[in-house]
């Protein structure tokens, strides 16, 4: 599926074609991208294990976590597993290159993927941090869900590898994405 703008306007056809392909392919895990929790709770009952991944904190402000602590607890509530950590796509390099200027290998990484759209590089990197942080089986394919700034608009069937074997990983299928971001 191609939607033709990206965004928080497709959160709620990614996450029901995300389901469904998870059942029709018999895929047991689901990492979703959730800053306030909004897109994470659409899979509650959806008997998946998902794994909501959030910014780091201090990504908006320094010392703050965008995802209020009643959210979080709502989310475990529903057997989601709730993953905070340094985004593996950027991290501490980041600070390297705004600090001395250029940039590094993992950023080149990042933009290459956003040639397919913010969301699928949302899509890798969350996965990566849920298997870096055990929350997802290695070498098993899981649906990734990622967006464009708020919402959904990414889906992916991948293989995820942990960061320090990030070549390795596998996306297998885009189940959706904007054409435009």
């Amino acid at each position: 599926m191609y939607f033709e703008k990206c965004g928080k306007i497709n959160t709620v056809e990614t996450v029901e074609l995300a389901l469904k392909v998870a059942k029709e392919r018999g895929i047991s895990y689901i990492v979703v991208a959730s800053n306030e929790g909004e897109t994470a709770k659409l899979l509650k009952d959806c008997a998946i294990n998902v794994v909501v991944v959030t910014h780091v904190n201090g990504f908006r402000e320094a010392g703050i976590q965008e995802m209020a602590e009643e959210t979080r607890t709502e989310l475990k509530s529903y057997g989601f597993k709730v993953y905070t950590s340094t985004h593996a796509l950027s991290g501490a390099e980041r600070g390297l290159s705004n600090k001395f200027g250029g940039i590094s290998p993992i950023e080149v990484m990042a933009y290459s993927l956003r040639m397919f759209g913010q969301g699928v590089k949302v899509c890798v990197e969350i996965a990566t941090m849920a298997l870096d942080g055990g929350l997802i089986p290695y070498n098993e394919d899981i649906i990734a869900i990622g967006g464009t700034g708020r919402g959904a608009d990414s889906a992916v069937i991948l293989r995820a590898a942990h960061s320090a074997n990030i070549l390795e990983t596998k996306i297998k299928e885009i189940i959706c994405k904007p054409r435009q971001w």
